[in-house]
């Protein structure tokens, strides 16, 4: 089955935008995917046609300030509340007036906010490497990517991070056998090359001013574990089981919302649905079967 694109023009909260996204399978089952910071659609393209051929309309968004969507160049137009905004918007443009809802490290935070804000509107809740409070990495060290994106954009930054002696702390051992096995969504004969391409395709393409801003919103963030608490939503929490930043946080999540399942993915770190895609797949498949008959 076919991936296409598309842009939407949504009203969120603080006026339109248009949204590019990607997807599979329309008529079926909506599912909304929202990727990661400085992430893109393209982190969940791959696996659009199997969602679709299991009876889902799975689509994903480029987030405000990622990728191909609308980047406005003021820090004020970014946090998780106005993206949580533009998700619920994007789900009115396309008529859903329920649908799933999948978000992957700062898009699950989004999708927390999305879900307290507007829980009816859920068939289901997917909450996938991430955390319902502040991130626990070096502040020092934020601020100082900060500073250097505001003054040299995000290819400075990139350098700068490839210069690191200890890389990011996402690197996990499954990410660097991942980038030893196979190639990126971009292709190519050389996997090295092709993730380390991929990786600086999307890291371009993200807003200077909307890194600025969400990196501070990331680390400042309420807890929202007290209100998860009062959440009614058929919830999965995913982690991969090398990803040391948001392991402990998942599981807290898994043990805060009423009836969540765990799913820890075998030989995946931070982006299980890139490094251990089968087993990925599989788990999420596996729950989504089980609300399928739910009404939306």
């Amino acid at each position: 089955m076919a991936t296409l694109q598309r842009r939407i023009t949504v009203e969120g909260i603080d006026g339109s935008l248009e949204l590019s996204v990607a997807e599979a399978g329309a008529g079926g089952r909506p599912l909304l995917l929202a990727h990661g910071f400085t992430g893109a659609k393209e982190d969940f393209a791959h696996h659009l046609p199997t969602l679709a051929g299991a009876g889902w309309h799975p689509l994903a968004p480029d987030l405000r300030g990622h990728g191909a969507s609308h980047a406005p160049g003021d820090e004020g137009a970014y946090n998780l509340r106005v993206l949580a905004g533009d998700l619920l918007a994007l789900a009115d443009a396309l008529g859903w007036e329920r649908f799933a809802l999948l978000g992957h490290s700062m898009g699950g935070m989004v999708a927390q906010v999305a879900a307290l804000a507007a829980p009816s509107r859920l068939t289901a809740l997917v909450l996938m490497d991430t955390s319902a409070g502040p991130v626990a990495v070096d502040r020092d060290l934020a601020a100082l990517s900060v500073d250097v994106v505001r003054s040299g954009g995000m290819s400075l930054l990139g350098q700068v991070i490839a210069s690191l002696p200890e890389g990011s702390p996402l690197d996990t051992t499954a990410a660097r056998r991942l980038r030893r096995s196979r190639p990126s969504p971009l292709g190519g004969d050389d996997p090295e090359a092709s993730w380390a391409a991929f990786g600086e395709t999307k890291m371009l393409a993200a807003s200077p001013a909307m890194y600025a801003a969400m990196v501070p919103a990331m680390l400042d963030q309420d807890d929202r574990l007290a209100s998860l608490a009062g959440l009614a939503v058929p919830t999965l929490v995913m982690v991969g089981e090398h990803d040391t930043l948001f392991l402990d946080d998942c599981r807290r999540l898994a043990a805060a919302i009423p009836g969540a399942r765990l799913a820890v993915v075998p030989e995946a770190g931070h982006n299980p649905q890139h490094e251990a895609p089968e087993a990925w797949e599989a788990q999420l498949l596996d729950f989504l079967a089980g609300i399928a008959g739910r009404d939306g």
